[in-house]
């Protein structure tokens, strides 16, 4: 007779994928943080030239930190009820909880500012996102998706008004509203509320209202939720920027002359040329209607494939998915350990080759960590903090 093997480590039966965790949103995630990292130290390309491969490490440029903000709309929605979020006196809870975390991140963030890094930190923004869209918790789809086409076709005019404020900031004050312009982000944090709420894993309600989120969990109707949302994200990137490219060609030079975050048009372009390079501009970080809708549609693509691919397919897919599922779960605790890294250093990184050396580390520390001790520092950190409202009264 074989000797029963020994249960695992409480830390350890977890480790692959946490109850009621969807592994792709994650992967997702953590490809957003690795992008970002490649536009801060990777030394990639400026410019993309499909034609030449050697450029096409320029994709991270601006969609990376979009797939970031949609991923804060997902979470969102996945820890308001997904699909169903409740109502009062829940999702009052569910706001108090969400503005506590906002305050959290905002902090986070103007101490990682502090630091003096040449990089535009995203995390007070983003915090100040998780406020603005607290009124939203319990639209619906639609209603969301309308508020976010509202703030994209806004969002180049809203932009080019906020610039005069401006005037004369320094590195600390451009990165509060301006290279993240709040109208913008606001955009892609809609749509990742709505595309939590159409549901990318099985139909689960937010923990108050257990035993309804018992039930077994069914993947058929995910599975065609995730496809169509592949499909439809894909197919208005392609669209946003095949008419961008049409009507307005990023003119040369444009990505050492514009701003990040700014529309901008030539100096000496007409009214009608100009007005289009302002509103419908292809350019990564334009703020344009073009840019805002087709980064939107890849970031969706993205988090839909992530979840099609990883979610609800066993223990296999779950190893594979581990290292970059690891570093997602954990994505205040990297995005700032990779800046205190930098200012650390003696010389500010810039190639590919200390990208590997960010992206290896972070994965490493990431899996042993979630494989020992759970959730990220910070994360664990900020839980501890929305707990101090109560589940239920």
């Amino acid at each position: 007779m074989t000797a029963a093997r020994p249960a695992p480590p409480a830390a350890m039966r977890g480790v692959l994928v946490a109850p009621g965790r969807l592994q792709g949103v994650d992967v997702a995630r953590a490809l957003a943080l690795l992008g970002m990292m490649a536009a801060h130290i990777g030394g990639i390309a400026d410019e993309v030239d499909w034609s030449d491969p050697a450029t096409w490490s320029a994709v991270a440029h601006g969609r990376p930190s979009t797939l970031f903000a949609v991923l804060a709309g997902v979470s969102i929605g996945l820890t308001s009820g997904r699909t169903d979020p409740p109502g009062p006196p829940a999702i009052g809870r569910i706001r108090a909880r969400l503005a506590i975390r906002a305050v959290a991140v905002v902090a986070v963030g103007l101490l990682l500012m502090a630091l003096g890094t040449p990089v535009y930190v995203i995390l007070p923004t983003y915090g100040a996102l998780f406020l603005l869209v607290l009124p939203a918790l319990r639209w619906r789809p639609v209603g969301l998706l309308v508020a976010a086409a509202v703030c994209a076709l806004s969002s180049p005019v809203v932009a080019l008004a906020v610039v005069p404020l401006y005037a004369g900031a320094g590195m600390w004050e451009v990165q509060l509203g301006l290279v993240y312009p709040v109208v913008t982000f606001l955009a892609y944090v809609l749509v990742g509320l709505a595309v939590a709420r159409v549901g990318l894993g099985p139909r689960r309600r937010y923990p108050d209202d257990a035993p309804a989120a018992s039930g077994p969990c069914r993947w058929g109707e995910a599975r065609s939720t995730q496809v169509a949302l592949l499909v439809s994200g894909a197919l208005v990137a392609v669209v946003a920027y095949v008419l961008g490219n049409v009507l307005a060609p990023v003119p040369p030079g444009a990505v050492f002359e514009a701003f990040p975050g700014v529309p901008w048009a030539p100096d000496g372009s007409g009214g009608a040329s100009a007005l289009a390079q302002l509103l419908l501009s292809p350019r990564d970080h334009s703020s344009s209607v073009v840019d805002v809708v087709g980064t939107a549609g890849v970031a969706v693509a993205v988090i839909a494939l992530c979840t099609l691919v990883f979610d609800g397919r066993g223990r296999i897919a779950a190893r594979i998915a581990f290292p970059l599922a690891a570093v997602g779960s954990m994505p205040l605790t990297v995005y700032a350990g990779h800046l205190v890294v930098i200012a650390l250093l003696p010389t500010y990184p810039e190639s590919g080759t200390a990208w590997a050396w960010f992206a290896s580390g972070s994965g490493v520390f990431a899996m042993l960590w979630r494989a020992f001790l759970g959730s990220g520092p910070l994360e664990r950190l900020i839980a501890r903090l929305t707990r101090l409202v109560p589940t239920a009264p």
